[in-house]
Parts: structure tokens; sequence; C-alpha cells
């Protein structure tokens, strides 16, 4: 399998001030989180999940979601994603005064129970309370559709199950962008392929790619989901993150082995990845975990002059 076009840009989301910090259990202050994302934009990061507005008691490390984005430094150069839950975390993204709202839609009755307190049906009625909240601030509201290739507790989880989730919530609200989530790190590449193939058939949407690395699978499905047709990747320094409500979750996949591998190929991220990879190691120093990418392991190659 060959690209065609491979100097063409891939968009990275980082995600590292969100998934990559609330599954983990040292706290980060509000001025730690805010140089993280200052330090992420210097690394070039144009595209930010800084925040989640969701019960503090269910995710204490999101408790400042509010003082963070009233701190961040704004600039037309990146946007900030808040990423919403309900209708209450939709009002409370739109007063912070984020750039982008992101919705995650479990695809699973027993995911959504457990994540959210809530069913799928229930899920994308709320949907649509939240996508006209978007619409009235002029927010651009994206859904990620959660446990997308496999559930902690459903276990497998068919594509059409997914398929039809994600057609119900493009048909209920004003969408800018579908992201599956691989929210465990159990997908593979036939798998992942697949499931983008089919989901550009149907939508001309943007479409995004959340990827852990739990069972170190989640490079092999970047490149599943680039064959077809996927060119925006959410990941996080250092390879943090992890989901409160998936027991043995790992990591994403890290941003600095991702804009590596993208950069081998001659695709253009604007990323630096020597930053990225002393970001990761600073982040993960400061709530007491080893980095978990590559580069921090094995260095970047070739090395720099």
């Amino acid at each position: 399998m060959a690209f065609a076009q491979v100097t063409k840009p891939v968009s990275i989301v980082d995600v590292s001030p969100r998934d990559g910090l609330q599954n983990e259990k040292t706290p980060v202050s509000t001025e730690d989180k805010v140089r993280l994302i200052e330090e992420l934009i210097r690394m070039g990061a144009q595209r930010i999940e800084a925040v989640s507005f969701v019960n503090p008691k269910a995710v204490p490390q999101m408790a400042d979601a509010d003082a963070v984005m009233a701190a961040v430094p704004r600039t037309d150069a990146v946007s900030y994603i808040g990423l919403v839950l309900n209708t209450r975390g939709a009002l409370r993204a739109v007063d912070a005064g984020v750039d982008e709202m992101n919705y995650v839609l479990p695809v699973t009755d027993a995911f959504a129970a457990a994540n959210q307190n809530t069913t799928v049906a229930a899920a994308l009625t709320a949907l649509e309370e939240v996508s006209d909240i978007a619409a009235s601030a002029s927010i651009p509201l994206s859904v990620t559709a959660a446990v997308a290739f496999g559930c902690p507790y459903q276990g497998d989880v068919p594509i059409e199950q997914t398929l039809e989730v994600v057609r119900s919530a493009m048909g209920r609200a004003d969408l800018a962008e579908v992201a599956l989530a691989d929210t465990i790190g159990c997908a593979v590449p036939w798998q992942v392929g697949e499931a983008f193939a089919r989901l550009r058939e149907e939508t001309g949407l943007q479409l995004r790619a959340h990827l852990h690395e739990t069972r170190h699978t989640a490079l092999a499905n970047t490149y599943a989901a680039m064959a077809s047709g996927v060119d925006v990747f959410d990941s996080s320094v250092g390879g943090l993150g992890g989901c409160p409500f998936a027991p043995g979750a790992a990591g994403n996949i890290s941003t600095e082995d991702l804009a590596w591998m993208l950069g081998r190929a001659g695709f253009h991220t604007g990323i630096d990845v020597q930053k990225a990879t002393e970001l990761g190691r600073w982040i993960c120093g400061l709530v007491g975990t080893k980095p978990r990418s590559g580069l921090a392991g094995a260095g970047v190659f070739p090395a720099a002059a």
C-alpha cells in the first residue's frame, strides 16, 4: 500500500492536558497545566484538547477546567477544545470560551452507564441539545464515538453497531467532525481500516482517529486509518492517558512517536518531535511516571547534528 501524495499535511490534536492527565493520581496544578499548554503551542500544536467539563467528583484532575481556560494564551493560531458529556458541560464550555466542543458518545450501553451514567439512546438525545448549545454560540461540534472497536464491559463491538450509533449522531446534530475512539486499545489495523472506510463512504465530514497504545497497535492503526482517508489524529506527549472508566486502558499514542513516524514518511504535522519528546519527559516526571513513547527511550533518528 502506497500513498500518492506523501507531502500532504496531517493534523495532530494534542490531548495531553485532558486525556493525558485525567487518569493520573498525582494532581497537577492549574499553573502547570497552563505551562503544559504553552509548551504544546511552542512544540507546534495547533489544536489542543485543553480541558473537560465533567463532574469533578468523578474526574478530580479536571476540576479546574474553568480556571485553566481563563489562563491559557489566546491566539488565532491555536484552537482549544473542551470535552463535554452533557448539556451542563456544554454550557460551561461556552462560558469558558472554548473554540471547539467535543461530545463523547458511547456506542455501548454498558460503557454509557459506567462513563456517563446514561444509555446510548439518552446520550443521543442529549447530543441534540448539546448541538443546539454549540450552534447558538457558533462553536464547532465534534463527536467522538467511544469504545468504537471494543468495550471493557460488552467485549467486542461489531463495526455495524458503531456505525449505527454514528449514523444516528450525524442525523441528529450539526457536526464538524466525527472521531472513532479505540478507548481501550484493542483494535487492529484491518478493523480500523474497514470501519473508517465504511464511514468515509457515508459522509463527507472530517474524520479523526483517537487511538490508544494499550496493546501496541496504535501506530499500525494510524497507517490503516490514513489508508482509509483519515488525516486527523489525537495523541498526547509522553504517551500519557487513560480512562477512569475503562479498566486496563493504557495511554494514548504519543505525540512524538506519531509525529516522528509521519515526518519520516514525508507527511507534514508542524510538530517539533524533539520538543515533544522533552515535554513528554517533563509532564511524565510531574505525575511520577515514565514516558511511554519509543522516542523517549531510543531518541530521535536521525539525531540532530
